[in-house]
């Protein structure tokens, strides 16, 4: 018997009212897989997660989770379907605590003697965050942010965890640092798909790999051959923009 995947693309068009911006998109993220999705700046990698979160409307094409159409069904069904992201720039509550950040992220849970249980698995993985329990979230350092993010969008048990761009806007020892963490995420069984400019990081820590360029997927391989293709070595991996076409 075949495995449904958790995340499936298949010949999706999406578009900003009459200008075509992703193209015959197709991949899958299978459950338990960290799978990237690399491209320079005005790719298409936050329209694809616009079009996972019903943000962007597919013209051709669907996408399903767990093996259910999605792409025609509103934002917040689809997040309480299974879907959680951690967006860009992290975009926490700076006025709420660390705490009130992380019960945000349980909003739609009703076993809540249970999230107490997995707050403190949060504060397990994330001991900093602990120590910064009643802090506002605006005193916390960029590294500490993207944490809590983390923290939060796991809160909501989804089957799969988004991720936009996780290294923006650190530093690179904060990076390696989140890097880690993410693969923990991973290794301890969430299935997370993660959209990202540093190819290298991405790949050092992922099953598989997908590369947009304008709008389509250009190479799709296990990270490891990703990391010996010559086209990804020459054009990408060395620091190059593989593409430059506004979005």
């Amino acid at each position: 018997m075949t495995e449904i995947p958790i995340l499936e693309f298949k010949n999706v068009d999406t578009y900003y009212g009459n200008i075509q911006v992703l193209y015959d998109i197709n991949f899958k993220v299978s459950a338990g897989e960290l799978v990237c999705l690399l491209g320079g700046n005005a790719s298409g990698k936050s329209t694809t997660l616009k079009t996972i979160l019903g943000v962007c409307k597919v013209k051709r094409g669907t996408v399903n989770l767990n093996g259910e159409r999605i792409d025609t069904q509103a934002t917040k069904k689809i997040i309480a379907k299974g879907v959680a992201i951690v967006p860009e720039n992290r975009r926490i509550f700076p006025r709420m605590t660390v705490l009130e950040n992380l019960e945000l992220g349980a909003y739609l849970r009703t076993d809540k003697d249970q999230v107490k249980v997995d707050i403190e698995k949060i504060f397990d993985l994330f001991p900093r965050l602990k120590e910064r329990i009643n802090q506002a979230g605006i005193t916390l350092s960029g590294g500490e942010q993207q944490m809590l993010a983390m923290g939060r969008a796991l809160l909501s048990n989804p089957d799969i965890l988004l991720m936009d761009e996780p290294s923006m806007g650190l530093s690179p020892l904060l990076v390696d640092q989140q890097f880690e963490l993410i693969q923990k995420v991973n290794q301890q069984g969430t299935t997370i798909f993660m959209v990202e400019q540093n190819a290298n990081m991405a790949l050092s820590i992922a099953d598989r790999g997908y590369v947009l360029q304008t709008g389509s997927i250009v190479l799709a391989d296990t990270a490891q051959n990703l990391l010996r293709n010559e086209l990804m070595q020459e054009a990408y991996l060395g620091g190059a923009d593989i593409c430059e076409v506004p979005e």
